[in-house]
């Protein structure tokens, strides 16, 4: 049985991380290249960075940050926001990332998915989809959660799983900064629905909603933000509770 990742997700605006809920209220939570350190200090098996309005500013992802917070890190890196074509991702792995992180430029051209894992490989692709709950299914949403695509979100996994990419990173837009845990109905549903990894993300707020989330969400790792930056949850702690739970995770920590 393959471990349960915990990953540590630096949402970027100008430089700098922020946190809100739902996608909105952001507050400062401090540099990229320090949270990203402390992060994996704790106990982070991974961290992500996403510069959450470089698609909707119209514009690339800030490289120095992805440089400055690649050089502090010892753990992989994905980076996302702003890449619209095969040659932002290639800039975005020069400046240091391990992975990239696709969501509206791959909804525009699912082939993009596919440019890029061909030439960096499926595992350093990841689809990263936000998804709300209507009344009939949970819809995808684009630039940042601000537009409505009316695509099906399990559809849309499936058809990016079958273009090459390696995981899917899941944020319920409801959950999102919440800290009412997990969207597990939806995580298990995208994660039955494909045969690679499926990240949640949206609505930590304990270890109980982790355990839960890979228990009956079936998620392959859990990402989050609030509960880290603002000393809620710490890392390692979160670890030994997972463990003693029955969780699989990396160890020791």
């Amino acid at each position: 049985m393959l471990t349960k990742r915990i990953i540590a997700c630096l949402d970027m605006d100008g430089g700098r991380v922020v946190k809100g809920v739902r996608f909105k209220n952001l507050r400062d939570a401090g540099d990229p290249a320090e949270c990203a350190a402390s992060h994996a200090r704790n106990g982070a098996d991974e961290i992500v960075l996403l510069d959450i309005t470089a698609t909707s500013g119209n514009r690339n992802t800030l490289l120095g940050a992805v440089r400055s917070t690649a050089r502090s890190l010892f753990v992989p890196f994905t980076v996302g926001g702003g890449i619209r074509q095969f040659e932002d991702a290639a800039a975005v792995f020069d400046a240091g990332a391990d992975k990239i992180a696709i969501n509206s430029a791959a909804v525009r051209d699912p082939s993009l998915i596919s440019k890029i894992a061909a030439r960096f490989g499926s595992q350093a692709v990841v689809v990263a989809i936000d998804a709300r709950k209507t009344d009939t299914k949970f819809e995808v949403f684009v630039a940042g959660g601000r537009i409505p695509t009316g695509q099906d979100a399990i559809q849309w996994a499936r058809q990016a799983a079958d273009c090459g990419t390696g995981e899917i990173l899941l944020t319920s837009m409801d959950r999102d900064g919440t800290q009412s845990g997990f969207d597990c109905t939806l995580v298990r549903a995208v994660a039955e629905a494909v045969s690679i990894p499926v990240i949640a993300s949206g609505g930590a707020g304990s270890a109980h909603d982790f355990i839960e989330v890979f228990s009956d969400g079936r998620a392959d790792a859990a990402l989050a933000a609030s509960i880290f930056h603002f000393g809620i949850e710490n890392i390692a702690q979160l670890k030994r509770e997972l463990h003693e739970a029955g969780i699989l995770v990396r160890w020791p920590c």
